[in-house]
């Protein structure tokens, strides 16, 4: 499958804006009179990534991911709207997030997902996903396909 670039429905960037003073600075990362809810968390995880390590590409079928990313790096995030239904079925995003630019991201289930550490530091993602990881007391199989473990995936990062 080839993929076009463009915008995928469903898929929410938004700014994040620094508030900042002489104690340091604050950044809301979602509030829930602004997200729907049926992307509201249920759980949070803070990750680190090394410069130039990929995560994904991955997709949920039931779970969405809200993605923050804050720096102190900078990531090149990717998109595969791999939703048969859905009316951008077969389009490709590619975002550029992090430290000079906060922002974001919530990704539907259905969307592929990857993203690269392009900056010189160890970058943070904070994710607040609408599904438990495998589930209530970690006892159901982790909602995941995993298209990194497959080499012949259409899923490519430049």
């Amino acid at each position: 499958m080839r993929f076009q670039d463009g915008p995928i429905e469903g898929v929410i960037v938004r700014q994040l804006v620094k508030h900042s003073d002489h104690r340091g600075w604050l950044m809301e990362l979602y509030r829930s009179d602004e997200v729907s809810g049926q992307f509201l968390p249920v759980m949070g995880y803070l990750s680190s990534t090394r410069p130039g390590v990929v995560r994904g590409p991955h997709e949920h079928r039931e779970q969405a991911d809200f993605f923050c990313f804050l720096g102190p790096s900078t990531f090149q995030i990717y998109l595969w709207d791999n939703r048969k239904e859905s009316p951008t079925y077969g389009r490709r995003m590619v975002l550029e997030a992090g430290a000079d630019r906060p922002c974001s991201v919530i990704i539907p289930a259905g969307v592929v997902h990857a993203y690269r550490n392009v900056g010189p530091k160890d970058g943070w993602s904070i994710n607040v996903p609408n599904r438990l990881y495998a589930g209530e007391g970690r006892r159901n199989p982790v909602d995941e396909i995993r298209h990194e473990d497959d080499p012949a995936n259409p899923f490519h990062i430049e």
